[in-house]
């Protein structure tokens, strides 16, 4: 399990995490949610030790992250984006990942399953954003890892691709391991995922299962139920911030 506890993180005089408590669950799919600027993306930084918190910790299995950032062996890392030197072949891309690693690959199913030996002699400059994608999943899943963070995984595959991208996330959370996935298509959320971890301007406003947060709101999907957070959520703020007269009503303009 991985346990956000309290975790607040500024750039400059800007709150971007605002005291966020999270746990997420081994063998679940958690689907974190929010409107750009929400935080998603510094959070994701925070846990691989790409951004340090202000306050608050991180631990995973009941053992705070080091600074050192040993336990990112455990997690295979999707970024939204994949970047890669564009000179090199999909072959050398492999082979750089290995050397930096020390170690051979465990786990090579989506390379053979995304068809990449026929690329093997590309140059990552010449590749589809599609072909790009397939890549960076591949590299996520190449050490077997056991924590499994996916930033808009399936954007830009084809849909042969993107089904296969999500039976091997259902595989590893019936095998018992921790996913994290975002996605801004809620529909394909909804699909794959257990638990919803909802962000909005830093904070956390929901977090549970898909059939609490259905309960909760009282929607038929997470789609609906999503929106009708948000809607709550920004009413609340808007209150919240409106200059407030001596008996404490909103002025009005």
């Amino acid at each position: 399990m991985i346990r956000f506890s309290s975790v607040t993180k500024a750039f400059d005089v800007r709150a971007v995490l605002e005291g966020v408590s999270l746990d997420v669950r081994s063998g679940r799919i958690t689907a974190l949610i929010g409107p750009n600027g929400s935080g998603k993306t510094t959070l994701i930084k925070v846990l691989l030790g790409l951004a340090r918190p202000d306050a608050g910790t991180v631990s995973i299995d009941g053992v705070v992250t080091d600074p050192d950032g040993a336990y990112r062996r455990r997690v295979g890392y999707m970024p939204q984006a994949a970047r890669f030197p564009e000179h090199l072949r999909v072959r050398e891309v492999f082979d750089l990942v290995t050397a930096m690693r020390g170690a051979p690959p465990r786990d090579e199913e989506l390379i053979e399953a995304f068809g990449l030996p026929r690329e093997w002699e590309r140059p990552v400059g010449t590749l589809s954003g599609g072909t790009k994608q397939k890549v960076n999943a591949a590299i996520a899943f190449l050490y077997a890892p056991d924590i499994l963070v996916l930033d808009e995984p399936t954007a830009g595959l084809d849909p042969v691709a993107a089904g296969i991208l999500r039976e091997r996330m259902r595989r590893e959370q019936a095998a018992g391991r921790l996913v994290i996935v975002t996605s801004h298509v809620i529909a394909e959320l909804e699909e794959l995922a257990q638990d919803i971890a909802f962000l909005i301007d830093g904070r956390l406003e929901f977090t549970g299962s898909v059939e609490e947060l259905l309960a909760r709101t009282g929607a038929p999907h997470v789609e609906p139920a999503i929106a009708q957070l948000l809607k709550q959520a920004r009413a609340a703020h808007a209150l919240a911030e409106a200059p407030q007269r001596a008996g404490g009503v909103p002025e009005v303009a």
